[in-house]
């Protein structure tokens, strides 16, 4: 279908803003939009969003992205042929299904009210953290949508109430925008992707369903769930009352396996997303690789209804570019994001500093709530510029360690063959891409484009009605044209030596949580 007046849409709905872009059929953005919208801290890591904002924000970002498209020249009302979703994976809600209205504010991915649930099961369940880990790949974590769900279903009077009268639905964001975005309590369609449901808990990852013995082990209704589908194929229209009214939603992925279908990566590939958090898969093809080594098994993605299942072993971690904004908002030591690059190069090291960023504990290959933040290594000579030079390696060591652990189960140990795919917000910075290079001591390919999370989205739609062939979003010079390399620069025993200061300051970390 190589009409230039061929359109593909992306909803990219992300932790901290929202996105709308139009691509041609070229992959190139004719029209988007971006809003941001407020994060909730009610408490010491809990994090809340409000479901009927993020609504808003994407009923502004379509009308806007469309304006600006059809203000181009683009006959977007005419040659739109379908939209793909992404998503912030794991953040959790419950709303009423007669009225549409939230029965609580959702709980971000990295919001952390579920300790006492997951140290409960941990007690009570055979095997403890790891009793789940066979069926879901993942272990018992705060992270996941399943123990958020159980701390809504205990806590919030609402919830109770509604899934007793068979007037509740739980969703990740996903299924709350394709919900309303369908008809909400007006016929809206309840419905999640693979993706999306490998991030619960719930779903088991060689039947791609729910797990009857997981749900009943949880005391989870089964009729609360959303019905799983794959990450493309048409699922609905757009209802009335939106911007794109009739045009049909083809394609839907979490986030991080977006960026994996718009970084085209293949078996044996990786890619690190930098944004709030930064997130690293591998893809192992038709193999379900259980880690041994602090990560997770879980689903790369699965490209229509009869195409085969590509898994993935993940490294997530809490805090990246968060890091970032804690120095902006909360210390006042840079106005911008776009500051860190230009403060962090006034100096040609961190000074010996190394700084942790676990303010919500540590995620892979670690595992420990109980950790929280640390700066080590402070001496009268430490600047602002080292703190902001700490900060961006910081992110860098988390996704070495998390490469260190995949290569490890995947038995691969020669990384100077190896070759990171990047992409998110945060891989603008070349310091922070060269930084990365260095202390992994491999090669870094940045794309042209690096907003691949929303360009995935897009693929999978297209594929789904027809816009584009596998064969066209898996090509190789698509992922590599106009790409910029990272080569390591780093003495290989310099490098080995941060990398043992760098744990050093990680164990640091461990068992504060009680401090403040």
């Amino acid at each position: 279908m190589a009409d230039k007046e061929v359109f593909i849409a992306s909803l990219d709905q992300g932790t901290t803003s929202t996105r709308f872009m139009i691509y041609d059929h070229s992959a190139r953005v004719i029209g988007s939009h971006q809003v941001e919208f407020t994060q909730f801290y009610p408490k010491a890591g809990w994090v809340e969003h409000d479901p009927t904002e993020i609504l808003e924000s994407v009923r502004v970002c379509i009308a806007k992205a469309v304006d600006k498209a059809t203000a181009d020249g683009f006959n977007v009302d005419k040659g739109l042929k379908g939209i793909g979703l992404t998503n912030q994976r794991e953040t959790t809600l419950v709303w009423s299904k007669s009225t549409g209205l939230p029965l609580y504010n959702a709980l971000v991915w990295m919001d952390l009210r579920s300790t006492s649930v997951c140290r409960k099961l941990e007690q009570d369940l055979p095997g403890g953290r790891i009793h789940f880990l066979e069926t879901c790949g993942l272990p018992i974590s705060t992270y996941f949508s399943a123990t958020k769900l159980l701390w809504l279903m205990e806590n919030v009077v609402e919830v109770k109430e509604a899934i007793n009268k068979g007037d509740a639905l739980f969703g990740t964001i996903d299924t709350w925008l394709i919900w309303n975005l369908t008809g909400g309590a007006n016929g809206g369609l309840h419905l999640t992707d693979v993706s999306n449901a490998s991030r619960t808990m719930l779903m088991n990852l060689k039947t791609l369903d729910w797990d009857e013995p997981t749900l009943k082990t949880l005391s989870i209704p089964a009729e609360i769930l959303p019905k799983i589908v794959s990450n493309s194929e048409v699922i609905g229209e757009v209802s009335t009352g939106w911007p794109i009214a009739g045009i049909p939603i083809s394609g839907c992925l979490g986030d991080q396996h977006a960026a994996m279908v718009g970084q085209a990566c293949l078996t044996g590939e990786a890619k690190c997303t930098y944004g709030t958090g930064a997130f690293i898969l591998k893809n192992t093809g038709q193999d379900l690789i259980r880690s041994k080594h602090g990560l997770l098994t879980t689903l790369a993605f699965k490209l229509g209804p009869k195409a085969q299942t590509n898994y993935a072993l993940e490294g997530s971690i809490a805090i990246a570019g968060a890091a970032v904004q804690w120095l902006r908002d909360s210390l006042g030591v840079i106005e911008s994001a776009n500051d860190l690059e230009e403060l962090a190069s006034s100096v040609d090291s961190t000074g010996g500093l190394y700084f942790v960023p676990a303010f919500n504990g540590l995620f892979a290959p670690w595992w420990r709530d109980d950790a929280r933040g640390v700066c080590v290594g402070i001496t009268r000579f430490t600047t602002k510029a080292h703190i902001a030079r700490a900060v961006l390696e910081s992110m860098c060591f988390q996704v070495k360690d998390v490469l260190d652990s995949m290569n490890k189960d995947t038995n691969e140990d020669n990384m100077k063959e190896f070759l990171l795919r990047v992409d998110g917000g945060a891989a603008v910075n070349n310091l922070l891409m060269q930084t990365q290079a260095n202390l992994l001591g491999s090669a870094v390919i940045r794309p042209a484009d690096i907003e691949t999370t929303a360009l995935g989205a897009a693929y999978a739609a297209g594929l789904a009605v027809g816009v584009w062939t596998e064969d066209e979003v898996f090509a190789s010079d698509r992922k590599r044209n106009t790409s910029t390399i990272f080569e390591p620069k780093l003495d290989e025993e310099l490098r080995m030596k941060k990398a043992e200061c760098w744990c050093k300051a990680v164990s640091r970390t461990f068992d504060l949580a009680d401090l403040y």
